[in-house]
């Protein structure tokens, strides 16, 4: 009878409460047998995905009204004669990408340049001169994502990890055309069937920039990636930092890593004078190093000629970006269609001058108020760490008293940064839509590289606040929650405070739970690399995570494709950590008063349907796939599913044995 009654009200309290139309329960379903369905079955049901993405979420949602608001902030700079010099090239970078008629006329002339000094290589001298020209400063593995790139290496600056005082360069393993060494030497029939459809791609690419003999080249620049992929570390290996904090010095990469002529290759990338270096994955990086001096000359040639035309293709006429498209969009991540060009824009504008957008799209649509509410909801939930911390009773004093100076000093950025990136070197064209890209590009590589042998800024952001997302970054000790992640949905001045902490609480429990989870517990106060913990405690700590890596290896999303536990660790225990502190935090909130019901709905399962909500999203089966095999994330549903470790949600929804997501209480996994 009490099933029954949830089933019926939530329909009612979506409506009031989040001011949404569409029912979202599943009536036929039992919370305690799927509860992810219980709460979004008819939004499932009932939503679908738009043919331009891979895709659909609130944060999908959001995104798109982000890339709205961008547009008219864009639009009107380009009116305003009065427009500030960053304004200014804003609408110039974004106009210039929306000339298609002027791209179309230049043809393949804006990459002439970079395709001429290719075909100048005549020696491994060369050809390594050419790869550390290459080298661009790309996302931060501590810091944010998984970095993927298809320059030979990556490159990011950002803390030592031994001494987080001082910047240093730290170095990736690159060079593929797919997201991953799975793609390539997978024997699954989902990666063989984009396999045969990869080496066409290359082909088709180099025939419409008049390359001759295109299929038998392309055929050798896929053997080529295909021995990258096999010096490739394993991506799992990826994200744990203990077995990447591989310190090499300038010296030591001619005798670790022969093959390219390092000397060359560090003097072209602007790091002539850089004494050492972090190797995040030294066997690939001599794999790498080996394959310069083992491969053909002229296979490399065709491998930069390719990546080059790949990573110009959206800059370039129409033909290349269909064809890009038909690999990348349709084969990869199975989107019928291309996004719309300004969306696309948009995206191109962000990247290259994100800061300067983030700036007036923070002014406008992210006001005092729903700053200071978004701050005091994070007092709320680094006090309920604290007390969590406290009410363990398997860590020792010492431990905890550790772990709560690291809470104590903890730096959050809500909405935007204290200070903006200065963009007045950067040289933005009305009318060079790829030479601005290129110029991009460089300014930011120069503006990374010139942080070397400067303090370090703990202000600094890795994130725009137009961007739906969060992070924490460990190194730092500080977390980030930009502007455009803080509104309806996820965060909503409408409806009862509750559900924001299911959700928005949730999330920022999440970021503060990865400094205490398998990576970022790693890190003291200071963002050293240092292990703070006592024996016992952290051997307790590291039993429960592999609990935790092992239900999740027990999720399938596809019958031939399981969950990486241990690859999606950090994040579960992230989002296991961030429930339950949001719970407390929300607990705190209400001051020991009652917390008030809704249409018949307890404070709790408000709470724990909030929760469910914010994960709400629908993936094409390519692009599921992908998540499966390259992300740190669990896909949507599975991270819903983090419910089943805490006894609030049996309560809440009298969950009980037989159900299929219950689990004994001492089969819960707790771990903070």
């Amino acid at each position: 009878m009490k099933k029954r009654l949830i089933a019926c009200a939530i329909a009612s309290v979506a409506t009031v409460a989040l001011g949404r139309t569409l029912p979202v329960v599943d009536a036929s379903v039992r919370p305690g047998d799927d509860f992810y369905r219980y709460v979004n079955g008819a939004w499932l049901d009932s939503t679908g995905i738009p043919p331009d993405r891979s895709e659909m979420s609130d944060g999908a949602v959001l995104s798109e009204q982000a890339d709205r608001r961008t547009r008219e902030i864009i639009e009107e700079t380009a009116r305003d004669r009065n427009a500030t010099a960053d304004a200014k090239k804003i609408a110039d970078f974004f106009n210039a990408f929306m000339d298609e008629a002027s791209i179309e006329r230049a043809g393949l002339a804006p990459l002439q340049p970079q395709l001429r000094e290719i075909a100048a290589i005549r020696d491994r001298t060369s050809l390594s001169r050419v790869l550390g020209g290459q080298l661009r400063a790309d996302v931060d593995v501590l810091n944010s994502t998984q970095l993927d790139t298809d320059n030979l290496l990556g490159l990011w600056i950002a803390q030592d990890l031994d001494d987080p005082s001082r910047y240093v360069p730290f170095l990736l393993q690159g060079g593929l055309g797919m997201p991953d060494r799975d793609y390539y030497l997978g024997d699954s029939a989902a990666t063989a069937a984009i396999r045969e459809r990869y080496t066409p791609h290359l082909a088709k690419m180099l025939a419409l920039a008049g390359v001759a003999d295109a299929d038998a080249k392309a055929d050798r620049v896929f053997a080529l990636e295909k021995a990258m992929a096999t010096v490739h570390g394993a991506r799992v290996d990826t994200f744990d930092v203990q077995k990447a904090n591989n310190r090499w010095y300038a010296q030591d990469f001619a005798t670790r890593a022969p093959g390219l002529d390092w000397h060359e290759y560090f003097a072209a990338a602007g790091l002539g004078k850089q004494k050492d270096f972090i190797v995040w994955q030294p066997a690939a990086v001599t794999g790498l190093s080996a394959l310069v001096a083992s491969q053909p000359l002229e296979t490399w040639k065709e491998w930069l000629t390719v990546r080059a035309i790949e990573r110009a293709s959206p800059y370039l006429p129409k033909a290349f970006v269909d064809e890009r498209f038909e690999f990348y969009g349709r084969t990869l991540n199975g989107t019928p269609q291309p996004r719309d060009r300004w969306k696309r824009g948009i995206a191109a504008t962000n990247a290259a001058l994100g800061d300067a957008v983030g700036r007036l799209y923070a002014a406008r649509y992210f006001s005092p108020a729903e700053k200071a509410r978004a701050e005091a909801m994070v007092r709320n939930l680094i006090a309920a760490f604290a007390r969590r911390i406290d009410r363990l009773d398997w860590m020792a004093p010492e431990t905890k008293a550790k772990a709560k100076a690291k809470l104590a000093v903890l730096k959050i950025g809500v909405g935007y940064p204290d200070h903006w990136i200065d963009y007045s070197a950067l040289d933005v064209r009305p009318s060079d839509a790829l030479g601005n890209a290129a110029r991009a590009e460089r300014f930011e590589l120069q503006r990374n590289l010139a942080k070397l042998g400067r303090p370090v800024d703990r202000s600094e952001w890795v994130m725009t606040p137009q961007t739906v997302n969060a992070v924490n970054l460990p190194v730092m000790n500080a977390m980030i929650f930009p502007a455009a992640i803080l509104q309806p949905p996820y965060f909503d001045p409408e409806r009862p405070a509750v559900m924001d902490y299911g959700a928005t609480g949730a999330t920022i429990g999440h970021e503060i739970s990865h400094s205490f989870d398998d990576q970022g517990a790693l890190f003291d106060s200071t963002g050293r690399l240092h292990n703070w913990w006592q024996p016992a405690d952290f051997a307790h700590f590291k039993e429960a995570s592999q609990r935790l890596a092992r239900q999740y290896d027990q999720y399938h999303p596809f019958p031939d494709l399981a969950l990486n536990g241990q690859q999606v660790l950090s994040e579960n225990i992230a989002d296991l950590a961030g429930l339950a502190v949001a719970y407390d935090a929300w607990q705190l909130s209400l001051a020991g008063k009652p917390a008030p019901a809704v249409d018949g709905f307890s404070g709790d399962q408000q709470f724990f349907i909030s929760f469910a909500q914010s994960w709400r999203g629908k993936r094409r089966d390519a692009a599921l796939r992908q998540q499966v095999i390259t992300d740190g994330h669990s896909p949507d549903e599975y991270r819903a599913d983090t419910v089943r470790n805490l006894d609030e949600w049996y309560r809440a929804f009298d969950i009980r044995p037989g159900e299929k997501l219950y689990l004994k209480p001492e089969d819960r996994v707790r771990i903070w």
